[in-house]
């Protein structure tokens, strides 16, 4: 079963020195916490505000290639956790076939974000996320702890 979530916000960790995606679903009753690098998150950042850079990012790249070759992003889905590691996959429409590619969960989410397509995460995922001391640790978060992205 799968999930649909939203870029909910982007936080930096100082503990672990990193940046935090939340993605929640519409009701805000699943939370999925994904840490990235900083390139990761400026990318999402900026689809997210909409800043458009004098040059391509690698994101903005990999839209307009899929554009220009007619093809579609369907959906992205965070299909697994393994050893603290998420894994995603990118689903594209491509004339009459439908393709499904591994990526990284920022670099799907990125796209996704650029190409306006839902993001999913299987239910499985959820369950394995979720320990008492992250969502003690996650209940905890203030607003202002989420930036200008909170919602």
């Amino acid at each position: 079963m799968l999930t649909q979530m939203h870029v909910r916000g982007l936080m930096f960790d100082p503990y672990t020195n990193a940046y935090i995606i939340i993605l929640r679903d519409d009701s805000n009753a699943e939370m999925l916490p994904i840490w990235v690098g900083k390139p990761e998150a400026s990318a999402i950042s900026f689809a997210m505000e909409g800043v458009a850079t004098p040059r391509p990012m690698t994101h903005d790249l990999m839209k307009t290639v899929l554009d220009t070759a007619d093809a579609k992003v369907i959906s992205v889905v965070v299909t697994d956790l393994k050893e603290n590691t998420y894994y995603a996959r990118v689903h594209l429409l491509y004339e009459d076939s439908e393709y499904s590619i591994d990526a990284r969960p920022s670099d799907a989410i990125a796209l996704a974000l650029r190409a306006k397509t839902p993001i999913f995460v299987n239910d499985d995922v959820i369950r394995k996320h979720s320990n008492e001391e992250m969502d003690r640790w996650l209940e905890n978060l203030k607003p202002e702890d989420f930036g200008k992205f909170d919602a």
